[in-house]
């Protein structure tokens, strides 16, 4: 097990840097390039356990991948049709969303395909995906009737359905909507509230017919999906820029420039948290880049940080957040409140009761509750030595706490990082370097 020391920050953080490229993004963009007919070039594309766990799947099923760099990805695809019955277990790691967004394609398929990860992976709910796959007519089978994994499944001769998430999940609707690419009539997918897009956008980048009408997607019959004649850029990862953003809002003085962020609306719940909390952030360079909205994100740090109240429809817009929300909590004067967030118990953690247990050792005042918790602040924290419990998210979080706290702060387990961001050690020091500078043409405003 490795560990991640932190000390407390003496100066402010500043400069330009970029975060890696957008893990869900990554995932889908490999996963559509092998379903379509011809090549599919990947620029920017997210090297990372997860990601690559899904590349080799993908290849498992026949589809012939290159990654000439670290990266760039091309997958030569033959068509919806074209895969193969894996000789071997299709191993995900301890990726959800490879599971679940595989075991909507392999629905599609007339053999039989077993997906299995590492016991984190094995405790993560896979019934929501297993009825509405179901339904449409495939064979799904796991621990717990399709509860737990490993998954069975045997699909083929799917037909379309009209189905209601029980919860918003990104990864469900996808693995409905990617099913649906194989049915015989249209699969109409409701949400009970919005969750990130960028299934949607990237199914009508390679040509998919998909009507959107407020929480409602419709997806039609095709026979085949088209590589986009350009290059499919990705653009980098908001989850990992959040980080950054609280830790530069938390230390006075600070002013960093983050560059080429997704912003997808459907994804920056966090900046609409921050900002109701008195936060000072920027978007510029607004533009859009293989179909995704981007944009360069400027945050400046002294902010007089108020407490608020979470709940709703901005859960789902930042439920990969809630870990580092968390840490700009407790520097917030006032009890901040989080609700209708229960989602987070089945993440890579329990990030409820995960978060609770490790900020108490730095001296948080969090109190859980079996939907989200409760922070009084602000507080002065207090280095320690914590857990990251497998959890990349939680890792991190804790690393930026451990930059506002007294004496060192040590994050044992620190090897989950690889899961999304692995030069996140080498960054963090980075930013609080004198010589690093703000991009040219840019001037402080701090």
């Amino acid at each position: 097990m490795s560990e991640f020391r932190v000390s407390p920050v003496t100066q402010p953080l500043r400069g330009g840097i970029r975060v890696p490229a957008d893990k869900s993004i990554s995932h889908r963009a490999a996963i559509l390039g092998a379903l379509a007919t011809g090549t599919t070039r990947i620029s920017n594309f997210l090297q990372s356990e997860t990601t690559q766990a899904t590349v080799n799947c993908l290849r498992a099923l026949g589809v012939e991948i290159e990654q000439p760099d670290a990266t760039t990805l091309i997958a030569h695809g033959r068509g919806l049709h074209s895969l193969r019955e894996p000789s071997d277990v299709l191993h995900c790691s301890g990726s959800g969303t490879t599971m679940r967004l595989l075991a909507g394609v392999c629905a599609g398929q007339d053999f039989l395909s077993i997906l299995d990860g590492t016991p984190a992976l094995k405790r993560r709910p896979m019934a929501r995906i297993a009825e509405p796959l179901r339904a449409m007519g495939a064979t799904v089978l796991g621990r717990d009737d399709g509860r737990l994994p490993p998954l069975g499944i045997r699909g083929g001769n799917l037909h379309g359905i009209d189905y209601t998430l029980p919860v918003a999940s990104a990864q469900v609707k996808s693995a409905i909507l990617l099913a649906g690419l194989f049915a015989d009539s249209p699969t109409i997918v409701r949400e009970p509230a919005l969750s990130r897009d960028h299934t949607e956008r990237m199914l009508r980048a390679f040509g998919a017919k998909i009507e959107i009408r407020d929480w409602r997607l419709e997806i039609g019959l095709i026979s085949n999906l088209q590589s986009p004649i350009s290059n499919l850029h990705v653009p980098n990862d908001f989850s990992s820029a959040a980080f950054f953003i609280v830790a530069a809002l938390l230390v006075p003085g600070s002013e960093i420039w983050i560059e080429g962020v997704g912003v997808s609306v459907t994804r920056t719940g966090l900046l609409d948290a921050l900002r109701k909390m008195g936060a000072r952030i920027e978007l510029e360079n607004e533009r859009d880049e293989s179909g995704e909205p981007v944009a360069d994100v400027v945050v400046r740090g002294g902010s007089d940080l108020r407490a608020t109240e979470i709940s709703g429809e901005i859960v789902p817009r930042m439920i990969d957040e809630f870990p580092i929300f968390a840490i700009a909590a407790t520097q917030a004067r006032g009890e901040t409140v989080v609700r209708d967030a229960q989602e987070l118990r089945v993440k890579e953690s329990d990030r409820i009761g995960t978060l609770a247990t490790e900020l108490r050792k730095m001296g948080a005042q969090i109190q859980e509750r079996a939907d989200g918790f409760v922070i009084a602040g602000p507080t002065k924290l207090r280095g320690a030595r914590v857990d990251a419990h497998h959890d990349h998210r939680l890792a991190m979080s804790l690393a930026v706490a451990g930059l506002l706290a007294r004496g060192e702060t040590v994050v044992a387990g620190w090897e989950c990082v690889a899961d999304s961001f692995p030069g996140f050690a080498t960054l963090l020091p980075q930013v609080a370097e004198p010589a690093l500078s703000l991009p040219k043409g840019r001037r402080s405003q701090a």
